[in-house]
């Protein structure tokens, strides 16, 4: 970064941070269609800066690989460009660093808060404050369709253990975290007068009720720095009841009269909590509240949108707080996920969720991930390049070097996404970095403690390699590159498309194993070169360099949180596309499997005669698991995180063939609700011996 900012400060700033404020409004603008912490905070600057894609051509021109266009130098940090970002505290209970009055909350060591990108490096000086990364991008679910128009499920298949102790749930809150809608008049979700189970719906990207805060200022008046539940709209039971009851009367669905920023047909939202706490579900007692994540489909929306850590942060203390406020204990699903940091729960949002599980009556369930599958099953089976998305080794001596091969696609000639690799690899070595660009000469090596910031290569990329050491959370020694399209308000230049060759070289070695990780984007087509389409598409490392493990999610690791692995229950088999632990540090996710394939549940915002769907992926896994552990707090309420994952661990059934050790795809086995449930009985007994 530029203008004179200290070198003590920029040390206290997350690499990707400092490429991004050292990117011109202009640029910003542009990477906020794509970047999920970003946001425009002038709306005037929509219509004066053209978006990527549109209907039609895209607005732009989009220049040839080669045809180098002019960088202009950064005059200021752009102060029209909102993003979220954690702060690392040094004391816990120190004051935190002013904010100037922007929305902010705390849980001990880590606060999140919004800004412009111009306040950063003032934010970054308070004496209090170790380091501040931005909020991780939340990737879209990726469920895939199965039986199509299939029959709704059995209400006795999800019944376990025994009603009289559990109740199904009845003195419980479900709490569904999600994307895409919340269908509340399914008939998978009314009671028998016909009111929704549903009792709260945050919609954190909607505008049609008041939000949290507006509704009730307790929320954040009574909690020093907690004040983010400022934004969105918040349902009430009672809004929900009286559009089910006018839905007749005015001839339109409930969802119309009470409506939410996304109600897509077959919602992922949905879905989720039908198998969880529909009444064909498990929990099917319990009260239902639910967070939906804004996930926009426009570029305009994704401009003025956040769908990013610190808005999953926000959720799970939503969900906890409504919990309190009813005096149950809570079951919280998350099946959606980030791919970056260092996969080993020292990220801010996994810090975030870990000290919200102290408390106990709480749990969070969260989804593995789809990123297990290395090899295509079919011919036409394109599912491994979602998977292709970790590399880890050693080198063993100083001296020596290792390739890794990082392949862009694009449409074959460039790609318009924003590609980003991270590796993660002990504080006892010291290794250098190199990069060649397709049909490029190498660059480099840049040592630690060195940086490439925004250079614009030959063919028009822009490049920014960071070689850090002593990473604030985790104290680690970290790689991080961005391979970015150049933006402006007249061109745009894609990376180029083809194999990237990334070189480490070991300068002095202790240790020597390191684990890589490419942060994902979704495919989408963006728009024409001449007569070629231009994409914005998945990176992946290429079959020579992909380790298939450790492609557990980021949330997945945290270290209370329960993860799941996707059960192909008709083959007795994990689902290929099943995500794999362990974790970077050795701990031992996913900690269980569930079914999770093929499942059928409730189809949202559908025809009643097309009302069920069936979805496979951990999605569907971790809802399974979720509903249980209702049933768990409702027979033992004060259960702790950590007894809750015992439990589960214990009971569990090994896959046919299998012992009872873990397993990087099962976890410790397949979940047995009823065992479960027995073992939960015995969990405060005690034997008096004499």
């Amino acid at each position: 970064m530029p203008l004179g900012i200290p070198a003590e400060t920029l040390e206290k700033l997350q690499p990707k941070l400092r490429m991004i404020a050292d990117g011109d409004t202009t640029v910003n603008v542009v990477r906020s269609e794509r970047s999920a912490a970003l946001s425009v905070e002038k709306p005037a600057l929509l219509k004066k800066i053209p978006q990527l894609r549109g209907p039609g051509a895209v607005p732009v021109t989009l220049r040839e690989l080669g045809t180098k266009p002019t960088l202009r130098p950064l005059e200021r940090i752009s102060p029209d460009i909102l993003t979220n970002v954690f702060v690392y505290l040094r004391d816990p209970a120190a004051d935190a660093p002013p904010c100037r009055n922007r929305p902010r909350s705390r849980r001990g060591q880590v606060m999140q808060v919004q800004t412009t990108l111009n306040e950063i490096p003032a934010l970054a000086e308070g004496p209090n404050v170790a380091y501040v990364e931005i909020a991780e991008a939340l990737s879209a679910p990726t469920p895939r369709v199965g039986t199509l128009r299939p029959v709704a499920p059995s209400p006795a298949r999800r019944r376990f253990g025994e009603p009289t102790k559990h109740q199904y749930g009845a003195d419980v809150l479900i709490g569904i975290i999600d994307v895409q809608g919340f269908d509340f008049a399914h008939a998978d979700f009314l009671d028998a007068g016909g009111k929704t189970r549903f009792i709260r719906i945050w919609d954190q990207g909607g505008d049609a009720r008041p939000s949290p805060y507006d509704r009730d200022p307790r929320h954040a008046r009574n909690k020093k720095d907690r004040e983010q539940f400022t934004y969105g709209a918040e349902f009430l039971k009672a809004d929900l009841d009286a559009a089910i009851a006018a839905s007749a009367q005015l001839n339109l669905p409930a969802t119309d009269i009470e409506p939410q920023s996304q109600m897509v047909e077959g919602a992922h939202g949905t879905h989720v909590a039908s198998i969880a706490a529909g009444n064909r579900g498990i929990c099917r007692k319990a009260a239902i509240a639910a967070v939906l994540i804004s996930l926009p489909t426009s570029d305009q929306d994704r401009r003025l949108s956040f769908y990013d850590s610190s808005r999953l942060a926000d959720a799970v203390d939503y969900l906890l707080e409504v919990g309190d406020e009813l005096g149950k204990p809570v079951s919280i699903n998350i099946s959606l996920g980030t791919n970056g940091h260092a996969h080993d729960g020292s990220a801010a949002v996994t810090r975030w969720i870990d000290a919200a599980l102290t408390t106990s009556g709480r749990s969070v369930t969260v989804a593995a991930g789809n990123a297990g599958q290395e090899r295509g099953e079919t011919a036409d089976d394109t599912g491994w390049i979602m998977g292709r998305v970790h590399a880890s080794g050693r080198l063993p001596a100083a001296g020596l070097e290792r390739d890794l091969e990082w392949v862009v696609v694009g449409n074959g000639i460039m790609d318009l996404s924003e590609n980003e690799m991270e590796m993660w690899f002990s504080a006892q070595d010291r290794i250098a970095v190199s990069l060649k660009p397709p049909n490029g000469e190498w660059i480099g090596p840049v040592e630690p403690r060195a940086f490439i910031q925004n250079r614009m290569l030959p063919d028009g990329t822009m490049l920014s390699l960071y070689n850090e050491v002593y990473h604030s959370a985790n104290g680690l020694s970290y790689i991080s590159i961005y391979l970015s399209p150049f933006f402006s308000d007249t061109d745009v230049v894609g990376v180029a498309a083809g194999t990237w060759l990334i070189r480490l070289h070991a300068r002095e070695i202790r240790d020597g194993r390191f684990h890589a990780w490419i942060e994902r984007d979704d495919p989408q087509r963006l728009g024409r070169v001449g007569g070629r389409e231009v994409w914005a598409f998945p990176s992946f490392f290429s079959l020579n360099s992909l380790v298939d493990d450790t492609t557990i999610n980021s949330l997945g690791c945290a270290n209370r949180v329960i993860t799941v692995a996707n059960l192909d229950a008709l083959r007795s088999r994990i689902n290929v596309s099943s995500s794999q632990g362990p974790t970077r540090d050795g701990r031992e996710k996913p900690d269980v499997a569930a079914p999770g394939t093929n499942i059928v549940a409730a189809k949202g915002f559908a025809d009643e005669a097309d009302a069920w769907l069936a979805l496979s992926g951990t999605s569907m896994a971790s809802p399974f698991v979720t509903g249980v552990v209702g049933l768990m707090l409702a027979m033992k309420p004060h259960l702790t995180a950590a007894q809750i994952e015992a439990v589960l661990r214990r009971t569990a059934r090994p896959l046919p063939g299998a012992s009872f050790a873990w397993t990087n795809d099962a976890g410790f086995g397949v979940i047995d609700p009823d065992a479960c449930l027995a073992e939960v009985q015995r969990v405060d007994e005690k034997e008096d011996l004499g």
